[in-house]
């Protein structure tokens, strides 16, 4: 400090008035003590910001959508949909802001999903659509007598956890009474928006009824209903006033067992009482099952958990578990209670963002060597402070927005963190420069930004300038993937303040010159060897030894650590400081000269116009050999499967017990196949009924009811890293070789397509196997709609289309499809109106009766203690589903017109009886109707090819009637938009470039240098996608690209305006004009001089930003944690990350390999040629 403040007076005013300053920089460097306090807050801030962010698998999307449900009771699809639907997407269409409409019409009920614009408010949105139902209702059929079920959807609940309960001795009613206890023990946490119970059905009071013994005593539905209903009730009379009080009267009637309800009399008249349990069975009893769940193929009962938007996912589930653990250890517990979980998406989200932070170690720790061997290890600290400083940051600022910690924020920490340290790098090496030319620290640390300031803030903007149009991505994958271009534009902003503020100030305090002939001892750093030492091994005895099992862990971590920076102190003083001095003062020296003859070569006669004709034709070259090696086109990147779906799906009115049947028949086989990956496979799940829409169908919000018809069976797997595993033979036992255990790698991948093996051959219902979706719900890959009004042109224009697929042979598609189901059987009942008459019977009559005795009727509520049931009404089962004993029952009433008492038969008064089918749903779009024909693409094909081929076939081969559309939907129709957005940003992010860098040169010839150099870059994405053979993923690739041209321009900026300021201070030394041009042989000069001063600077930001992302491109994962406390680094390649984020990594590697030798070579040679071809011009125009 001393020193500094001797060698600050000891600069004259005249001198730090030639200084070239930046003003920020010279008022942080003259306030050091206030910017160290500052780094001190943004550190803590920062990691209180982190340890606070809610932590999920993926951002939480959620686009404004509303739902309207609408009942009417014993109508058919096709006239719910002209009696209701058509009226409510009418009025619904009318309100602004909507995305799509969809509408889904089953017996008896319509659904319509209204989706809006994502900057839409959802509860402006909820009530106008409240509003246009209001208002449609008035042109509703005259006997609607319904309400309209209208609520917004949250997408982002969705389960995060499944526990599931079950037992060998526990009867159904013990399961589920645990289960509502750790229901009410999870909704009370605040994380937790609901849970759901499935595998066991509600209890109600079911009253049924014997129509034999009704028709004897002469009694109707009516009768029962009303006398029910006058006895199970309480009734307040009043208050009653008694000295001075009032006391509320209260005739209590409510039973209290269901068995008193037998006593309720029904009818007494000629001293004849009729009891209801002498016409009626009364009991307790589970509902119609309209679930069922299933774990390794034994029954239980399962709870779903969904967690609240915007809360901690790990958090969550943690707390979930700790309950549980609480429970199994209390007395309470029984012992033949088994509890277990599954689908725990908390498990995956704590693996990817623990390897994207132990990828960004890795990161960090490439980077902080190479610049050691570049800058020292003092100076490699002033450089890499920037990463967790900026890092910090952006934590900060995020945790501020709202923004949870998912994988997309911290993939874009892992692709930021080699261009957080390139503004560091460029102030840090040209302040050690200065130093090294015997400038004081105080001058150099402002004249060293002062020279590079404008230049890493053009280099930053431009940069920034190729991410910011991302934001305005719009839909579901906008949504995805914005968190993207704000953190980096955050980090990165952020990075450019730690440059400007807090690098000078640290440099100027502690950079010191590394010199060959300084020498350090092990005595000089004993302290710091030994002390660190000393404590890693008091800290190690303590918790060995005077510490809890779970304080112990942390114990030997802090200890490690310690004797880590011991062993570090050791081994730089030994090896890395001597090889570092040795490769600055060797092996650069060495690079620089050989570099200097390299640029002199190519800046010789015409090699820099051959250089750049060279340049094109490799440029087109590379294009050709991509084409040539016709790389397949995916949308999202597809990792290995975590889980694999099994959807089961029957005609629509197939008996749930019917489904739950082959559904069980189906689980069977796929656990007795699947015996020899036992050790991969956590858990096989069957749901049927509730629970079994696909999560990756973004048309699954339109079927929000149970589908009996319907089954999943999801197979869920082990963790990606414990996947090498013994191999098991088929009876499921170890494998031996000489006595040892057979390892081997197990693809998820493989089991998928063992599983669509295995399903295939079940005549009559449709089975589709899936892996779950990476990345937003996008729809099928395969998805051809069709969309028109007349359903007989619609199904034999997609019958049509199926045909022609098919006899066109095309490889890859698993099934088609169509989600049209045509075979709903009914039966229609006709009655004859002039009979009714003259009975005097209505319609509503006889279907109110045949209704009651069929589906049952709710009368009234039973209570026991905290628990309502409802009470139904209905035939008991021995005549529910008898067609002869539904028309044989009688309608008993009083005629209006004599008095008398009239039983009519129904079946006196039935014309005719039909047995048909009929529609089982029907579906709409924007007002509407559409079938789809879709598919999953096998294992080893292309989704994109397989589209090709179905589009040149339909072309040929497919007429399409007026009036009629056939799309292309799903996966395609996303993929479409999203790589048609892409390509506008990327047209917009050059031009923004271009902007950015006219307006800090002021000059054309700059700017159409270093666009050229932008597009030479693609050189090396096309060279390495065509090299490896890998897929062109449209998100991934894309994203990749339009990051390379953002980090491209910043060391072309760079260099050309160290070139310009040589060029400068040339002209000023010869006395020349700023707009004289200077000599071929100065100009040389000049490039050749600011090549070599920038050879360090360019090179650096190069290799750390490569270095930076190598772990994620190679899917390199290491556990530091457990490095550090079990000395267990848990290292394994590949996993997710890799799978998903590596095409995007690698894209970036492969162009900016190939930008470094641009920057270096090419860059230079157009710096030369535009500068003839401007003297030429000049010439010509005078």
């Amino acid at each position: 400090m001393k020193a500094n403040k001797q060698q600050e007076k000891g600069l004259s005013s005249k001198a730090l008035a030639k200084i070239k300053e930046f003003s920020i920089t010279s008022v942080s460097v003259d306030n050091r003590t206030s910017v160290l306090i500052l780094m001190g807050i943004i550190f803590i801030a920062g990691l209180l910001a982190y340890r606070a962010m809610p932590k999920e698998q993926y951002p939480e999307i959620n686009q404004p959508t509303v739902y309207v449900g609408i009942p009417y009771p014993g109508n058919a699809p096709l006239d719910i949909e002209n009696q209701i639907t058509r009226e409510v997407e009418k009025e619904i269409s009318q309100i602004n802001g909507i995305d799509n409409i969809k509408s889904f019409c089953v017996q008896d009920y319509t659904t319509t999903v209204v989706e809006f614009n994502f900057d839409v408010d959802v509860n402006d949105a909820l009530q106008e659509v409240k509003d246009a139902v209001d208002r449609a209702e008035g042109d509703f059929p005259s006997d609607f007598d319904q309400q309209a079920n209208i609520f917004k959807l949250d997408f982002s609940e969705i389960p995060v956890i499944t526990v599931n309960l079950s037992s060998n001795s526990l009867s159904l009613d013990d399961l589920k009474g645990f289960g509502e206890y750790l229901q009410d023990e999870f909704e009370a946490l605040r994380e937790i928006s609901e849970v759901e119970i499935n595998g066991v059905q509600e209890q109600e009071v079911l009253i049924a009824l014997d129509p034999k013994r009704m028709n004897v005593v002469g009694l109707t539905f009516y009768d029962v209903e009303q006398a029910i209903g006058r006895e199970n009730i309480t009734i307040s009379a009043g208050d009653l006033l008694t000295g001075g009080l009032r006391r509320t009267v209260r005739i209590v009637g409510e039973f209290d067992e269901a068995e008193a309800f037998g006593d309720i009399i029904v009818k007494s008249e000629f001293q004849k009482t009729v009891y209801l349990r002498d016409i009626a069975d009364i009991d307790l009893q589970y509902m119609d099952n309209t679930s069922y769940a299933r774990i390794d193929g034994s029954n239980v009962v399962s709870l779903s958990v969904k967690k609240k938007t915007g809360e901690n996912l790990i958090s969550a589930v943690d707390k979930i578990n700790r309950i549980i653990a609480s429970y199994k250890s209390s007395a309470d517990y029984p012992a033949s209670l088994d509890i277990t979980t599954t689908a725990d998406t908390s498990r995956v989200t704590k693996t990817q963002v623990a390897n994207l932070e132990n990828s960004i170690i890795s990161g960090v720790i490439l980077v902080v060597l190479v610049l050691l061997f570049f800058l020292g290890l003092r100076n490699a600290f002033f450089v890499g402070i920037a990463i967790p400083l900026s890092m910090l940051m952006g934590f900060l600022i995020l945790s501020l927005m709202g923004v949870t910690m998912n994988v997309v924020v911290l993939f874009a920490l892992i692709l930021a963190l080699g261009m957080l340290v390139d503004n560091g790098i460029v102030v840090v090496e040209n302040i050690y420069r200065l130093m090294a030319d015997g400038k004081p620290s105080i001058q150099a640390a402002k004249q060293g930004v002062g020279e590079v300031a404008w230049p890493i803030i053009t280099s930053t903007a431009t940069t920034l300038a190729a991410f910011f149009p991302m934001i305005f991505w719009q839909g579901m994958m906008g949504e995805f993937m914005k968190y993207l271009p704000i953190t980096l534009i955050i980090v990165l902003t952020s990075s450019l303040f730690v440059a400007l503020v807090i690098n000078p100030v640290l440099t100027s305090l502690f950079m010191k010159i590394e010199r060959r002939e300084d020498r350090q001892t092990l005595w000089s750093k004993k302290w710091t060897i030994i002390g660190f030492g000393l404590v890693g091994i008091v800290v190690h005895l303590y918790a060995a030894y005077g510490m809890s099992t779970d304080q112990a862990a942390n114990g030997r971590t802090f200890a490690n650590l310690a004797l880590l920076i011991s062993l570090f102190t050791l081994l730089n003083t030994l090896v890395l400081r001597p090889l570092s001095l040795s490769f600055q003062y060797k092996v650069l020296p060495f690079l620089e000269r050989k570099y200097e003859a390299l640029i002199a070569f190519v800046l010789k006669g015409w090699m820099p116009y051959l250089t750049l004709t060279g340049m094109f034709f490799l440029f087109v070259g590379s294009g050709v050999l991509l084409q040539l090696r016709q790389p397949n086109v995916i949308f999202f990147p597809e990792p290995e499967p975590n889980m694999v779906n099994v959807f089961i799906e029957f005609p629509t009115g197939t008996d749930i017990d019917k489904t739950d049947s082959l559904s069980h028949l189906v689980e069977g086989e796929i656990i007795a196949a699947l015996a020899p990956h036992n050790n991969v496979i956590e858990a096989v799940l069957t749901n049927v009924g509730e629970g079994t829409s696909d999560p990756g169908d973004p048309n699954s919000a339109t079927q929000q009811s149970a589908s009996p018809n319907k089954a999943k069976i999801t197979i869920s797997f082990v963790e990606f890293a414990d996947r090498y595993v013994p191999k098991l033979d088929t009876a499921g036992q170890i494998v031996l070789s000489q006595g040892d255990t057979v390892y081997h790698w197990t693809s998820t991948r493989t089991i998928l397509e063992e599983v669509r093996r295995i399903v295939y051959g079940h005549p009559g219902v449709q089975i589709t196997v899936d892996k779950e979706a990476s990345g937003p719900p996008a729809g099928p890959p395969i998805s051809i709609s069709f969309v028109g009004e007349d359903f007989d042109k619609l199904i034999a224009l997609q019958k049509e289309t199926k045909k022609i697929i098919l006899n066109a042979g095309i490889q890859g598609i698993e099934e088609l499809k169509s989600d049209l189901d045509i075979g709903k059987p009914e039966l229609l009942i006709e009655v004859d109106r002039d009979a009714a008459r003259r009975f005097g019977l209505s319609t509503a009559q006889i279907g109110s009766n045949l209704r009651t005795a069929l589906f049952g009727k709710d009368v009234g509520k039973f209570k026991d203690g905290e628990d309502d049931y409802q009470v139904t009404l209905r035939f008991n089962d021995e005549y529910r589903y008898d067609r002869e004993a539904l028309l044989d029952q009688t309608i008993t009433f009083r005629d209006q017109s004599d008095g008398k008492v009239k039983s009519i038969p129904i079946r006196s008064v039935v014309k005719e009886l039909t047995f048909s089918s009929t529609y089982g749903s029907v579906r709409r779009k924007d007002q509407k109707r559409q079938i789809t024909l879709y598919s999953n693409v096998l294992d080893g094909y292309n989704a994109n090819n397989i589209m090709q081929e179905i589009e040149a076939t339909l072309e040929n081969e497919l007429e399409t009637p007026n009036g009629y559309l056939v799309d292309f939907t799903g996966e395609q129709q996303e993929q479409q938009e999203s790589m048609e957005f892409l390509s506008t940003a990327l047209l917009i992010a050059v031009v923004s470039i271009f902007l950015i860098i006219v307006a800090q040169f002021n000059s054309i010839a700059a700017p159409i240098i270093i666009m050229l150099s932008v597009l030479f870059s693609l050189i090396g994405v096309f060279l390495g996608l065509a090299i490896t053979g890998e897929d062109f993923s449209v998100m991934m690739t894309m994203i990749g690209i339009i990051s390379l041209a953002g980090i491209v321009v910043n060391n072309a900026i760079v260099l050309i305006d160290y070139t310009n300021l040589l060029r400068n201070r040339k002209k000023r030394a010869l006395a020349l004009e700023k707009s004289d041009r200077l000599s071929d042989r100065d100009i040389k000069q000049a490039i050749i001089e600011a090549g070599r001063t920038r050879l360090r600077p360019v090179l650096l930001t190069a290799i750390t930003t490569i270095l930076g992302l190598i772990p994620l491109a190679i899917g390199f994962n290491i556990n530091f944690y457990t490095l550090l406390s079990d000395v267990n680094p848990q290292i394994y390649l590949g996993g997710d990350n890799v799978d998903f984020w590596g095409p995007m990594s690698r894209a970036v590697i492969y162009g900016l390999v190939f930008a470094t030798f641009l920057t270096l070579v090419v860059v230079p040679t157009m710096v030369l040629l535009f500068d003839r071809l401007s003297a030429r011009l000049q010439s010509l125009t005078k």
